[in-house]
């Protein structure tokens, strides 16, 4: 029987980026030698140093090699003697945008033996998905300034979203929502009461498809400030959060922290039908760099993720599962420096597990 193989592009990044993804790497080859798939990785440099060497930030021609790829698996972005924005628009935004990985998926869940600020909550209060529309609204940098460094200066920048855009994030979020199969309840987090126009399409659009295509799944709305508010009082509400890139970039982070934080909240940036991204959410903490004390759980995590999407559901539950039993079993404190063990320590007892 031929096994099945993908081509994983490698992006490790800066600081820690490249501990993390080392370990994350580690786990995936452990699972793909037992659930019998090969990963072939290509290494790629974009980041500080390369840039600050050479003063390229992402050449043209890696978009094309990127998107001949299954998957892309990265480490963090972001150097302190690069000014911020350099890389992570010319990084990251631009591979979202050019590659159209218009879902952001945010799996919040907390793991068992990890704290959460959030007084008498456990894992089975804290396990929702965040689906974060990526490519579209303020972020597209539609706007300008008037009169710039002038008493009068006047800047804009616009929420745009076409149907089509809200569209294909709300039926993603729909068909998600029905193969998670938790309570079948999909929540739309908007601003309808202020921004009259933008997620007057958002709801409209969410009860019509609902209504026509999903009538299965349970659909609820929630104005973003409350979202935030039962986030933190009752996260045993939510199953799935579909909402717009803004406010899903926001919503994620509070739900991160309520899951022990930046060392364990993985991402994807999505295509559907094209290549996705797995990065962790933290950044690439540079006053740990080449310590060995970075927690690699989220990297890890993103490997999981990475294997769900490619169709590895065994194996990516069974790096899930390990991890969990490595946070109930193993670990002091998800903080860097804190765990116990080092960084090549936590990757290898979450590959020996798995």
């Amino acid at each position: 029987m031929n096994k099945k193989s993908y081509n994983i592009a490698v992006l490790p990044g800066d600081g820690t980026g490249p501990e993390v993804v080392r370990e994350g790497v580690k786990v995936l080859d452990a699972a793909a030698s037992k659930y019998g798939f090969t990963l072939n990785y290509t290494h790629y440099d974009f980041g500080g140093a390369r840039y600050l060497a050479t003063g390229e930030v992402l050449p043209d021609s890696a978009i094309e090699e990127l998107k001949k790829l299954d998957a892309i698996f990265l480490g963090a972005i972001g150097h302190p003697e690069v000014k911020p924005g350099i890389l992570e628009k010319g990084i990251l935004l631009r591979l979202r945008f050019e590659l159209d990985q218009y879902i952001n998926l945010r799996p919040v869940k907390l793991y068992p033996g990890v704290e959460t600020p959030l007084k008498g909550k456990g894992p089975q209060d804290i396990d929702y998905v965040v689906v974060r529309e990526n490519t579209g609204g303020l972020y597209t940098g539609v706007g300008g300034f008037s009169m710039k460094g002038t008493e009068h200066e006047i800047a804009v920048q616009s929420m745009v979203y076409s149907r089509h855009q809200v569209e294909r994030c709300l039926r993603y979020a729909f068909e998600y929502t029905r193969k998670r199969n938790k309570t079948k309840t999909l929540a739309l987090c908007g601003k309808t009461n202020v921004l009259t126009y933008v997620y007057d399409l958002w709801e409209r659009a969410f009860h019509e498809i609902g209504q026509k295509d999903y009538p299965d799944i349970k659909r609820e709305y929630y104005h973003v400030d409350a979202t935030c508010m039962w986030m933190v009082k009752n996260p045993e509400w939510f199953d799935v959060i579909v909402t717009g890139n803004m406010f899903g970039d926001i919503i994620t982070d509070l739900g991160a922290i309520t899951q022990g934080g930046m060392g364990i909240a993985a991402g994807g940036n999505i295509n559907p039908d094209g290549v996705s991204m797995f990065e962790p959410i933290g950044g690439s903490a540079p006053k740990y760099t080449g310590k060995n004390v970075i927690n690699p759980l989220a990297s890890i995590c993103c490997g999981s993720m990475m294997l769900q999407h490619l169709g590895e559901e065994k194996a990516a539950d069974a790096i899930e599962k390990a991890v969990m039993d490595v946070t109930a079993t193993k670990l002091k404190s998800l903080g860097a420096g804190k765990m116990g063990y080092s960084t090549t320590e936590v990757g290898d007892l979450v590959a020996e597990r798995v």
